[in-house]
């Protein structure tokens, strides 16, 4: 897909010395009460996106793959412990279209081994020498923190009935995109990258992971139900006050509007598939759905932009591209 003459692999290779190596280093040790949640949220399977990215971007800078393994590890372990925190938080009984883990064994086993999933996510960091450590250490800390900012954001929205579009944006940008930016960063530091270009490719990695979130709110009303791999118009069941929510309420008729938000408070008593149906109807008829697609286009282009800047060579940025357009054009 992405084969270069610098011999930088295809993303699904990159995926797959991933997962070879995820299944190498994470076992299933005493207490087994403990690390066997562990396992088993690790293996469900995902699109391994950030730690696909990390390998990526430390190959970009010219450093082997290998050398970011541990990094794209730490990031990939952090991802799931905040799923396995998140589902606990929404009663969600699936995950992947399997049992979560707090379903599976209990409350109690899920935070706790959440937990231990968040402090081996650090010890992953120990291989690097002190310098290398030190700053993988401290973008780790201010992103898992975002990312716990824009969780709380996201409950938080849950009750409100006055979400701004801004508002939404920051949320959307601390629970999904910094950590996409980190990952990317983080292969810069291994690698050995300049601090400019370090930043630049965060900056990258954060603007395409917007405009992944927003195809993401995207497909959820509009995908289709045998490539989406998960339950559409779950935002609507859900009355997520998404980026195509927020935007139908800012174009729809004074009557669709009314309706909408009397539907997404629950006031209006309509079967799930009605409800779908209806909101699907007015993301449609105020435009909320091409608007939607307008911004995916519009961070995506801001992504892209970062790289004229960068100090690598063009095949390389190249690379950087087509992988943000097989991004934008999924279906999954």
């Amino acid at each position: 897909m992405l084969q270069t003459k610098f011999n930088m692999l295809t993303i699904d290779a990159y995926r797959l010395h991933f997962v070879t190596y995820l299944q190498e280093k994470i076992t299933t040790k005493e207490p087994k009460s403990l690390y066997e949640p562990i396992t088993y949220i690790l293996q469900l399977g995902g699109k391994r996106l950030r730690p696909v990215l990390t390998l990526l971007t430390a190959e970009i800078f010219d450093a082997d793959y290998k050398k970011a393994l541990n990094a794209a590890l730490a990031i990939e372990v952090f991802h799931n412990f905040s799923l396995v925190h998140d589902d606990i938080m929404d009663a969600a009984p699936l995950r992947r279209g399997k049992t979560t883990v707090h379903e599976k064994w209990n409350l109690n086993t899920g935070i706790l081994s959440g937990d231990a999933m968040l402090i081996s996510a650090y010890q992953l960091f120990e291989s690097y020498d002190a310098n290398v450590f030190r700053d993988l250490a401290k973008l780790f800390s201010k992103t898992a923190l975002e990312v716990c900012e824009g969780q709380q954001y996201d409950v938080d929205f849950e009750t409100r009935d006055d979400v701004t579009e801004t508002e939404y944006l920051k949320m959307i940008e601390y629970k999904t995109a910094v950590l996409v930016g980190a990952a990317m960063q983080m292969g810069a530091i291994v690698a050995g990258a300049k601090q400019e270009d370090a930043l630049k490719i965060y900056e990258f990695g954060r603007l395409l992971g917007i405009a992944f979130q927003l195809q993401d709110d995207y497909l959820d009303a509009f995908g289709d139900p045998k490539t989406f791999g998960k339950q559409v118009g779950g935002d609507i069941i859900e009355n997520k006050k998404t980026f195509l929510y927020l935007k139908a309420l800012e174009n729809a008729s004074n009557e669709d509007k009314v309706k909408l938000i009397d539907l997404f408070q629950n006031k209006t008593p309509l079967n799930q598939d009605d409800k779908i149906a209806f909101a699907k109807q007015v993301f449609v008829s105020s435009g909320a759905d091409k608007l939607t697609q307008i911004a995916i286009s519009n961070y995506t282009q801001k992504a892209f932009a970062i790289l004229n800047s960068l100090t690598v060579s063009e095949n390389k940025k190249q690379i950087l591209i087509d992988f943000g357009k097989s991004l934008m054009e999924r279906t999954v």
